[in-house]
């Protein structure tokens, strides 16, 4: 059946077909056409803007858009321009220390620091040369997406050439909506919209230190009622300084750098900084009704908005790529049934909308403006920490999966472990180098066990069962044992991160899904067996 969601359409140039149309190339449209190719898909993007936008946006990203970007092939050039986060401080009314944000210690359960801040230019400069060299993946600058019709195999998206007349078709299998705020995919999809009831407008400073501080600073909410804020620890010297809009103040009273600068003062020295640039935004919370229809999909910041106050925008985007990268890949290239791709709004809307009302509630600490609720706040908060009951792992406030393909129990709830992240060890290589695991396992689902002993748990059905999902066995000790067989492989992790993890969770195997999310854990035969069956079942069903 033909659903017409956007227009009617004359193409005058050439068909062409892919597997998959991404339109926006930003950061999230970026990491998705990079691993879509990796799993050998063919890929086209589609952008509007004939440049990359050469000032900062997104400044903050954390360990799991590092394992998304490692997956890409790329972290290890972005890795050098991200500079690990320093903690935050949130001061009250009188400058006082009333909660606190600190960095996770290691060892870094992801592999990576938990939180980092990067420059969004080289960010996605890197990613755009790394999309440069992948023969299956075909980019339009300068063209804007104007039409989309579905049938029941493909879609068909007509685009404009805006630098000569004409327009073309795309057909793809799959359309993937990575366009921002404004997106045309979302609007054509009429999605609908959740709005989660914060909107503020905030100004937005980047600045150049011209010397680096004698102590290594930390980033600051400012929460006082007479002008809430907020200072960012950027990459080298850069700065930010996000500064709340008062009422009756509007967006256009802060179009000159001398109304900017006199807002500023309050917060810094500014005979020690050179502004880059400063916006007005709109901080906003939001989340689409629906992420699909059919073979359209929304990711990024076209299925949802947030505050920054927790530092995921970007990386909500980043895992919804990563969420239905691996599903594509396996309904394109494995065979499993399309029905699989409904988990993806099922998993993803859930976890976005927690991380949003984490934001909203920590950018209403932020900007509180009664001074009463304010010094209210302040003693709880102080007392809260002075106590030790206030949670200070920013991480922490970053759920795991509810719902989808995990293993659950009868009421519906996560089994233990499941849908939380897997752990990323360090393990012993050749020439004393120690690789991150998922730089030697391929992003496929994974039985890791704690020894050769737990794989030889399967039954040869459940071995039939993973042969089937092209799953990798691998046995992660922390000392050499003996070797059950060569289609097994055998890594021994050099700071027991995976063996202390296996502790917690009582297990001695677990099921993990190709995007590293847990898929359940077993302690035995009996329940390993059944938790492969299970799997297999809701993947082939």
């Amino acid at each position: 059946m033909l659903s017409q969601m956007a227009g009617c359409f004359a193409p005058t140039g050439p068909e062409m077909r892919y597997d998959a149309v991404i339109v926006g190339y930003g950061p999230v449209g970026a990491t998705l056409a990079m691993l879509l190719s990796h799993g050998g898909l063919r890929v086209a993007i589609v952008e509007k803007q004939p440049t990359m936008f050469d000032k900062p946006r997104a400044i903050t990203l954390d360990h799991e858009v590092m394992r998304a970007f490692q997956a890409c092939g790329v972290a290890d050039e972005i890795g050098p321009i991200t500079e690990p986060h320093t903690g935050t401080h949130f001061l009250g009314m009188k400058g006082q220390v009333i909660k606190i944000f600190d960095p996770l210690p290691p060892p870094h359960p992801l592999g990576w620091p938990p939180s980092g801040t990067f420059i969004q230019p080289e960010l996605e400069q890197i990613l755009r040369n790394a999309v440069g060299l992948r023969a299956n993946i075909d980019v339009f600058l300068a063209h804007e997406a104007v039409g989309i019709a579905q049938h029941p195999s493909e879609v068909n998206l007509a685009i404009r050439d805006l630098r000569q007349s004409g327009q073309r078709i795309l057909k793809c299998r799959y359309l993937l909506g990575c366009d921002g705020a404004n997106s045309f995919v979302r609007t054509a999809l009429d999605a609908g919209e959740e709005d989660l009831a914060f909107d503020e407008w905030w100004m937005v400073v980047d600045a150049w230190l011209h010397r680096q501080p004698a102590v290594r600073e930390k980033c600051l909410q400012y929460c006082w009622p007479s002008r809430p804020g907020t200072f960012v620890v950027g990459p080298r010297n850069l700065r930010r300084w996000e500064i709340k809009l008062l009422p009756g103040e509007r967006p256009e009273d802060f179009n000159s750098k001398h109304s900017v600068l006199a807002m500023l003062g309050r917060f810094t020295d500014l005979d020690s900084i050179d502004i880059w640039r400063w916006a007005v935004y709109r901080f906003h919370a939001a989340v689409a009704e629906r992420w699909q229809q059919d073979r359209v999909f929304l990711l990024g910041d076209a299925a949802h908005q947030m505050p920054p106050f927790l530092g995921q925008g970007l990386c909500a985007g980043i895992r919804d790529a990563v969420n239905l990268a691996w599903k594509l890949i396996a309904v394109l290239r494995q065979g499993l049934d399309a029905i699989l791709l409904e988990s993806y709004q099922r998993e993803r809307r859930p976890h976005v909308r927690a991380i949003v009302e984490a934001a909203k509630a920590f950018g209403r600490i932020v900007g509180e403006l009664d001074p009463a609720a304010a010094a209210v706040r302040d003693a709880e908060l102080a007392g809260q920490l002075a106590r030790g009951e206030a949670e200070t792992i920013r991480q922490r406030y970053i759920p795991g999966l509810t719902t989808g393909i995990i293993a659950t129990e009868p009421t519906g709830n996560p089994e233990q472990a499941a849908g939380s992240l897997f752990v990323q060890p360090r393990v012993r290589g050749a020439n004393g180098k120690t690789p991150r695991f998922d730089d030697i396992i391929k992003p496929r689902f994974l039985l890791a066990t704690t020894s050769s002993q737990a794989q030889s748990w399967l039954s040869p059905a459940s071995l039939r069962l993973l042969q089937r999902l092209d799953a990798e066995q691998v046995v992660i000790a922390e000392e050499e044992g003996a070797h059950l067989q060569s289609s097994i492989h055998h890594v021994i992790e050099t700071e027991g991160l995976f063996a202390s993890w296996a502790r917690q969770q009582a297990c001695d195997a677990v099921v993990v899904r190709p995007d590293r999310y847990v898929y359940g854990v077993a302690s035995d035969a009996s329940t390993l067996n059944a938790l492969v069956e299970r799997l297999h079942r809701t993947l082939f069903a």
